[in-house]
């Protein structure tokens, strides 16, 4: 785990100040107005030439309605994050050598994360857009990868030094690489939690995900409850296959899960359902259904290994939830009901992989070849399994650990507009109950 992070060290490692540690001024002061060009933020003069592209960074360009100025212009202009790409790019365009851009996207990474946890729980106030909005941060993370991948760099650069550049800015981004129990935690149970990028923006750039939004306003949080006080981490997964074949979901989990003063008290991996419920999954799938993720690529099959940490010499085919389920039921959160959610889709013993074969009923059978958990079979499912999967590699039986599906959200009529008050409320009342049920779990643990 790394060291106890401070928002102002950040900010002071990159030369800024922000207004935890000034009092008066963010960490990247508001844009003073004027239009941003339908690309988004306007390219350095070190970032023009010709990478590859994924989907989703070209996405960048694209507006909520035809002929309308660029979305991730509008969310980072909206938020104040115009000038955290710039501060990077500006670093980027500054270096002379590879161990300086590391540097640059290290730093810029992390200080990104800081600022838009700072902002979501209002250390900071930057932009005009609810604090909690989450997509700021990402449409500005895209704008950073971007930068990296059309970067005309000084001196001889490979295509697997670009990609791995890319990799430390995005990891560093999400909070992995900050995650770390404050020096005060005492007796608290410890709590880390994952949530989600925006996803399904093919649908609409306008998209907002209320489990990545609990995951910024519960980072570095201090939860008190009537069974004593609960401290919380929280990082944000990418919707991508291709990521969590690295094994991201290890690399954020597995600092908390080996043996150690460092072990979290529970786990809990977050993300988005239908409109109106939140659902305990009773049950995780080794099962990848094949729907496409941010990048559009889909996979089916079980869910793959990570060679570089420890795992079950066999995947399970199933991992039953051992979160305190009925502890957060009881809780008497709102407005939405909470349940334990059971149903799978199976193959019975030896069909595997007939078509005609799959069963969907309560529990698994034995010997069944896993199709879909209750949650599904998307990159939802997979969090959960990832993570108590290496739960069950560290034999960290004294962690409980499980997933959340939590209440979609219902977007404005106006297909051009970015937020509106009901929807702002909307997000918050969804977010604001996840992280009650968060308190509940961590208490109970």
């Amino acid at each position: 785990m790394s060291p106890s992070r401070s928002l102002s060290r950040r900010a002071a490692r990159i030369g800024l100040c922000t207004a935890v540690a000034c009092s008066t001024l963010a960490l990247w002061t508001v844009p003073s107005g004027g239009a941003t060009e339908a690309t988004g933020v306007p390219p350095a003069p070190c970032t023009g030439g010709e990478g590859v592209l994924t989907v989703e960074e070209q996405r960048i360009g694209l507006p909520l309605v035809e002929g309308g100025e660029s979305a991730a212009a509008q969310f980072l202009r909206a938020a104040g994050f115009e000038d955290a790409v710039t501060a990077f790019t500006d670093d980027l365009c500054a270096a002379s050598t590879l161990v300086e851009v590391e540097q640059a996207a290290a730093r810029h990474g992390e200080a990104l994360w800081e600022l838009a946890v700072a902002r979501a729980q209002g250390e900071v106030q930057l932009g005009t857009i609810d604090r909690y909005d989450d997509r700021p941060l990402y449409w500005a993370r895209l704008h950073m990868t971007r930068a990296v991948r059309q970067y005309e760099a000084p001196f001889e650069l490979t295509g697997i030094q670009r990609n791995a550049l890319v990799h430390v800015l995005d990891r560093s981004s999400r909070g992995i690489t900050t995650v770390a129990w404050p020096e005060d935690a005492g007796d608290a149970r410890r709590v880390v939690i994952s949530g989600f990028d925006t996803y399904s923006l093919d649908a609409s750039l306008r998209n907002s995900n209320p489990s990545g939004a609990t995951a910024l306003q519960l980072d570095g949080r201090r939860l008190e409850t009537e069974d004593g006080p609960v401290v919380v981490q929280a990082v944000v997964f990418p919707v991508n296959w291709t990521d969590f074949d690295q094994g991201v979901v290890e690399d954020a989990f597995g600092q908390v899960l080996v043996p150690g003063e460092d072990r979290a008290d529970l786990i809990m991996t977050i993300s988005q359902t239908g409109r109106g419920r939140m659902d305990i999954e009773q049950w995780a799938a080794n099962a990848r259904g094949g729907s496409p993720d941010n990048n559009r690529n889909t996979l089916f099959g079980p869910v793959s290994r990570p060679s570089h940490w420890p795992q079950p010499f066999d995947s399970p085919q199933w991992i039953e939830t051992t979160l305190p389920y009925q502890a957060m039921i009881d809780a008497g959160t709102g407005p939405w009901p909470v349940v334990l959610n059971d149903g799978i889709c199976e193959w019975p013993a030896g069909t595997f992989p007939t078509p005609s074969a799959v069963r969907c009923q309560d529990d698994p059978s034995e010997g069944s070849t896993a199709a879909s958990g209750p949650g599904g079979s998307y990159l939802s499912n997979e969090s959960m399994y990832r993570s108590n999967r290496l739960r069950i590699g560290l034999q960290a039986w004294d962690v409980p650990g499980g997933h959340l599906h939590i209440s979609a959200l219902e977007y404005p009529a106006d297909l051009a507009v970015l937020t509106s008050p009901e929807f702002e409320a909307d997000r918050k009342a969804v977010v604001d109950q996840t992280v009650a049920l968060v308190a509940a779990a961590g208490a109970a643990s």
